[in-house]
């Protein structure tokens, strides 16, 4: 099943599903590293598991002569095959991550063909990240929004390519989601000019939403009031990420900005070690996905990024 379908179905029978995000292991990593976090979680029956995609990274390496040498590199490769190696394993809905940064059109074109001939045809449609800590600048040949993706995936859908091409639909048509900001996205002006833009996604074809990870669910349930308000009915699915090291206190609101409740903070700012701020992060994770499933939210969906341990914990509490 699609995953619209999978939400549809949880909204139908009053139900929330398990989901999660993978990062494709580093280049040179055996996929086994993705099958043992998927083996940790799989009791709590994943609906759906999503696969992040990555762009080329600027690197720094050091000659035997001491000069350091700029090297463009890749340090996850794989989505598509990591999709494609759990679908064949697992036998579950995946959702390749597809985006603007770091990728032309035609890459992002041979991407969806080599994806239809696999059967995985749902995605998510992102912008992703700038290749620097600064303002995002698409480079040349690159898609600028995550819209400009939408648009090519709807003209593929219909058997348009980009040399000019024209052949039979797909059988199956792509499906896809878009990202939400539950916070506002840091370049957005405020929340309605982001809302604005997140329907122009939603009207051109996204089938759900899911959103950036937060640590206040009031934040999330305010979200979902303006989004409705503002004539988006897609599901609206939330993003849980659990702490898992005093670093994050600080780097998770500086990367992902996003903010900590002072409440959650001075638990954090208690501990010790990581292992102290991974019982807290649980303990609160727990508290969050408890009240969202009151809510009846469609499916809690977990950024497992260095956390499985921590997700799975959560998951047997509140499933």
């Amino acid at each position: 099943m699609k995953v619209i379908e999978l939400l549809n179905q949880a909204i139908e029978n009053k139900t929330t599903h398990f989901s999660f995000e993978l990062l494709p292991p580093l280049r040179g990593n055996s996929i086994y590293k993705v099958f043992n976090t998927i083996e940790k979680l799989k009791e709590f029956d994943p609906k759906y598991i999503n696969i992040t995609a990555h762009r080329d990274e600027l690197v720094f390496t050091e000659s035997e002569n001491g000069v350091f040498e700029k090297k463009i590199t890749r340090k996850r490769p794989g989505t598509v095959a990591v999709a494609a190696a759990i679908k064949n394993k697992y036998k579950l809905t995946v959702v390749p991550h597809v985006i603007c940064s770091g990728f032309t059109p035609e890459e992002t074109e041979n991407a969806l063909l080599d994806l239809n001939f696999l059967g995985i045809y749902d995605l998510l449609l992102l912008r992703g990240d700038s290749s620097s800590r600064h303002e995002f600048i698409s480079s040349e040949g690159e898609h600028k929004y995550a819209i400009d993706l939408i648009h090519q995936v709807n003209k593929i859908n219909k058997g348009e390519f980009l040399d000019g091409t024209h052949v039979e639909p797909f059988e199956t048509p792509f499906s896809y989601g878009t990202a939400g900001y539950p916070e506002k996205h840091e370049e957005a002006p405020n929340m309605d000019s982001d809302i604005y833009w997140l329907k122009q996604k939603v009207d051109a074809g996204a089938d759900y939403i899911v959103t950036q990870m937060f640590f206040d669910n009031q934040k999330y349930f305010d979200f979902v009031q303006k989004v409705r308000a503002a004539g988006i009915t897609v599901p609206v699915v939330p993003g849980i990420k659990p702490l898992s090291a005093l670093s994050q206190l600080t780097a998770l609101p500086q990367i992902f900005k996003t903010d900590i409740p002072e409440a959650l903070a001075a638990e954090v700012r208690k501990c010790k070690n990581n292992e102290a701020v991974k019982q807290v992060g649980v303990e609160w994770g727990i508290q969050q996905g408890k009240e969202l499933i009151q809510q009846g939210v469609p499916s809690l969906h977990f950024y497992t990024l260095m956390a499985s341990d921590c997700v799975r914990k959560i998951a047997k509490a509140i499933y």
